[in-house]
């Protein structure tokens, strides 16, 4: 039986939109990449796995285009190769080596983990508020940025209940970022 991680990159303010953050570099890319490497499978909602395809599948010529950094590169392919599950009720198919996850989301993502090997990594904004109120969420990963946004969707908006956490792992990194690790406290755990 595998687990679930939820991912993201974060401001110091909360906020998780993509644009409000730090631009990445090479260390952040190269941990991003090692995650996404140990990742069994990814769980997107549409507009994440949209917006990911958009900047991380390969071109149908199979180069990258040279505006790509190399230290980009091993992030796109891990990404790429990724086997990707995509929670949606308006995309009638995908592709990008994904699959529709449909119905029952509760007892989707149960069935995706106990067949997972591994970790099945999500990522994303509203598609986690809705894991995490399920408790389906094994560990929380986040990158939190030295910036304030002050605005854009806040952290895990809307959650019913709080999740008391405990921290397992943190990493800093020379941009002054935090990567800090969480699993539910001992009494929340499934």
């Amino acid at each position: 039986m595998g687990s679930l991680r939820y991912s993201i990159n974060i401001t110091l303010d909360g906020c998780c939109d993509h644009e409000a953050g730090a631009a990445p570099d090479e260390e952040s890319m190269r941990y991003w990449t090692a995650e996404m490497e140990r990742a069994d499978a990814l769980l997107l909602g549409r507009v994440t796995y949209e917006m990911m395809e958009s900047a991380w599948r390969k071109p149908v010529t199979g180069v990258w285009p040279d505006g790509m950094s190399a230290w980009e590169i091993p992030f796109a392919e891990a990404i790429h190769g990724a086997k990707k599950y995509v929670v949606s009720s308006t995309l009638s198919e995908v592709d990008w080596n994904a699959e529709l996850v449909r119905g029952d989301l509760e007892r989707a993502v149960r069935r995706l983990i106990l067949e997972s090997r591994g970790t099945v990594w999500a990522g994303g904004v509203t598609l986690p508020a809705a894991l995490a109120d399920l408790g389906l969420i094994d560990e929380y990963e986040f990158v939190v940025q030295p910036v304030i946004a002050g605005h854009g969707p806040a952290l895990l908006s809307g959650l019913r209940e709080r999740i008391p956490l405990e921290l397992i792992g943190r990493q800093e990194f020379r941009s002054g970022s935090i990567a800090l690790r969480y699993r539910p406290a001992r009494e929340q755990v499934r």
